[in-house]
């Protein structure tokens, strides 16, 4: 581990300029545009407002299926501008777009289009069209799936090197193929709102669901090809009536508060694992903040879109970062304790916790990778997050901290006392505890469903729905003067909540405008009333005008959540396949679903019981735990693992071994537990409500978390099987050439 004079300059160098680099480019950015730094980040309409376009359907009575997948279809249409932007329905037959990050309502209107009507016909249906006579289109948009532009990179003409990859569903499939078998030679016409956009030639029937329009001169021809198809494949034809720049809707205090809660929770976390861990731990805080200047430097280099639940995110993932140091460190200090020497001990440490910090991070990568392909709108921005947190956090650990304390080590740090050391006295017998374990965790459970029937038996509903879920009521003032982001969320909003007798208000004012509109849940005429007088009392409004009042559906479709669903479930089998691949045995797996699935059932019961607002956050609360408890629970099976391995061809007390890898692994669980609870504590006390509400129950995640990983998951699998181990079998290698036993048999 010894580093020549000249290396331990350049090492040095190399770490303080990859610091001063990274913190310099976050907090200030390069260039004019000062990209890559934390103010070119792309955030959120709660943050920074947006555009709001509301459409109307040329139908006067749509129906509540055609809405909901014309909501579905523009979420999908938007999701490259944002993966943060809303969709909801206002009034019968009203739909609202609001993205994120824009301040050109115009632009955006032309590069969306107006979602109209798309057919495609053959010769004699365009014959028949241009004649004015009824044709019969031999698909529409509606059986059109996707729509995507495309660079043939292996086209000799660069001019024609362009196209559209289309999909259809499976009814549109086979209509396209009977339609391409009788059109061979001519053309199909694609017509949007009356009018050819593209008249390609047929070459051959086509099968299977897809088709390319090839020979396109340019990128922003196929492009607005793909685009015209995309919003013709809406089942309603909409036309804009309205257009606005909105505010944000939580004022700078919501990021003020929060950006506080990051710095006194990095703080705490700094004293702390200095205190409990020495020289490792001051190695870790410079990781830490290394961690923290590059995820920065990343949202604005890629334009992920940050939302306040993505700053909380961002500073658990701070505290969830130190996972991997804390489970290097204490290691380095159980090596010190069994008596190897410091400079061993840092090697054995970084060696034999690599393999958990490898499949912790790899498993929610998985996860992550899942979910962005699967997962819509809000869930695909965290996936993004996600995976980007835990490749910098293994880049870090490994990296980072590794060469810094070799570093501290080769310029004399050597001193075991700077180092600490544990020695484990006591073994806790985990496993003869089970019984009572399993008790204990299911009146957990049992609990929230309890709570969920009381609830919706006295008609307040299983949950708690927030706007974004179960809808409500917008109501526009358009006030006499022009109101701040602080009067309105100070003065204007308590007013509404004791008039109307509810909790949750949400406002979005209207650019360059004394127009402010407030969601809120679902109001009776007789709440609506009383708002109405209670805010024109203390805040006149605009001679002239009037407040109206709209319905609205929530902004998470019905589709969009069976998406996360869907995207939850595949994400949590491909978890299981990892574990299962990495450790040979599927017990290990089982038992780590299992661990899963109660960490996420005590969360939901939480909000169950604490009425704790369910919203997109939930989501996300949700997603997180996913990655937190698995961590957690990789640990102890890896220590398993490796015991096993030791143990190969020997007698195996299970029951005793699995008692001491549970205690060798406790203090890291307590440890990782204290540092994560820190940030959450940090942002419960200082953050705004939302904010609360995406940190409460995350405590909730990370307190059963480590209960399963402590309790749960080295007792299941002792109960699933691997109590019936006496001895670990020697793996058998086989060899190319065949060995002859001593009767002369092939072996």
């Amino acid at each position: 581990m010894k580093y020549s004079m000249p290396k331990r300059i350049i090492y040095s160098v190399l770490v303080l300029a990859l610091i001063a680099g990274a913190t310099f480019t976050a907090l200030l950015g390069v260039g004019a545009k000062k990209a890559g730094s934390a103010e070119a980040i792309k955030l959120g309409l709660d943050l920074a407002g947006g555009v709001s376009i509301t459409y109307e359907a040329d139908e006067s009575n749509p129906s509540a299926q055609d809405l909901e997948d014309t909501k579905y279809k523009l979420e999908k249409r938007i999701e490259g501008k944002s993966t943060e932007s809303q969709v909801y329905q206002s009034g019968i037959n009203r739909i609202t777009v609001e993205i994120p990050g824009v301040t050109d309502a115009n632009a955006i209107l032309e590069e969306l289009g107006t979602p109209g009507s798309l057919e495609f016909v053959d010769t004699q249906g365009y014959q028949a069209l241009a004649a004015g006579s009824d044709y019969t289109p031999i698909l529409t948009g509606t059986e059109v799936k996707s729509a995507q532009a495309y660079t043939d990179t292996q086209s000799t003409n660069s001019k024609s090197a362009y196209g559209v990859q289309l999909e259809f569903n499976e009814e549109g499939a086979q209509k396209f193929a009977d339609a391409t078998a009788a059109s061979v030679g001519s053309q199909i016409y694609i017509i949007y709102d009356g009018k050819i956009v593209s008249a390609p030639t047929v070459q051959q029937k086509i099968d299977g669901g897809s088709c390319s329009i090839t020979g396109l001169e340019s990128w922003d021809e196929a492009n607005n090809l793909a685009t015209y198809i995309r919003i013709g494949s809406i089942p309603l034809t909409l036309h804009e009536v309205s257009s606005n720049i909105v505010g944000a809707q939580l004022g700078q205090n919501a990021i003020r508060t929060s950006l506080m809660a990051a710095l006194i929770g990095f703080i705490l976390l700094s004293i702390f694992m200095i205190a409990i861990y020495r020289v490792p731990g001051a190695v870790s805080v410079i990781a830490l903040w290394l961690y923290t200047m590059i995820v920065v430097v990343l949202l604005s280099a890629y334009e992920l879109t940050l939302t306040l639940p993505g700053i909380a995110g961002i500073i658990l993932g701070i505290g969830m970062a130190v996972d991997a140091n804390v489970i290097i460190y204490s290691r380095i200090k159980e090596e010190i304790g069994s008596g190897r020497s410091v400079e061993n001990a840092i090697q054995a440490g970084y060696h034999k916790a690599m393999s958990s910090i490898i499949d912790g991070n790899v498993t929610t990568i998985i996860a992550g990778v899942v979910l962005n392909i699967f997962g819509t709108g809000s869930i695909k921005g965290f996936a993004q997050t996600l995976i980007l947190g835990n490749v910098v956090s293994m880049f870090t650990s490994f990296v980072i901290t590794k060469t810094v304390m070799k570093l501290l080590f080769n310029f004399g740090v050597k001193d075991p006392k700077f180092y600490g050391k544990t020695v484990h006295s006591k073994i806790y017998d985990v496993i003869g505890f089970r019984k009572k374990a399993f008790i204990i965790a299911a009146v957990a459970i049992l609990s929230g469903f309890v709570g969920m029937g009381v609830f919706a038996g006295a008609g307040k509903g299983a949950f708690n729905l927030s706007l974004e879920f179960a809808g409500g009521s917008s109501t526009t003032f358009t006030f006499a003067e022009n109101y701040s982001q602080e009067q309105i969320e100070n003065d204007i909003i308590p007013v509404i909540k004791t008039a109307g007798g509810i909790n949750e208000v949400q406002q979005q004012k209207v650019q360059n405008s004394t127009q402010v509109t407030f969601k809120t849940v679902d109001l009776s005429l007789e709440q609506r009333e009383k708002i109405e007088e209670a805010v024109k009392a203390k805040f006149p409004i605009q001679d002239g005008t009037v407040v109206e009042t709209n319905n609205i559906s929530g902004s998470v479709s019905q589709t969009m959540r069976k998406d996360a669903a869907i995207a939850t479930i595949v994400a949590v089998i491909c978890m299981l396949l990892y574990i299962w691949l990495r450790f040979r045995d599927v017990k290990f797996a089982t038992a780590a679903v299992a661990a899963l699935v109660h960490d996420i059932l005590c969360v939901i019961a939480f909000y169950a019981i604490s009425r704790t607002t369910v919203g997109t956050t939930f989501i996300a609360c949700i997603l997180t735990i996913l990655g937190y408890s698995i961590n957690a629970t990789i640990i102890i099976f890896d220590r398993v693992r490796e015991v096993m391995k030791e143990s190969t061809g020997n007698h195996l007390d299970v029951h005793k071994m699995l008692n001491e890898c549970v205690t060798y692994t406790l203090q890291r669980s307590i440890n990782t537990n204290i540092t994560t609870f820190i940030m959450l504590a940090s942002l419960c006390i200082l953050g705004v409500a939302s904010v609360r509400e995406f940190a409460m129950p995350l405590i909730v995640g990370v307190i059963c978390g480590t209960y399963s990983s402590i309790f749960i998951t080295a007792s299941l699998w002792y109960v699933f099987g691997g109590r019936k181990l006496t001895t670990v079998k020697k793996e058998k290698k086989v060899t190319k050439k065949a060995k002859a036993d001593s009767n002369g048999a092939v072996v």
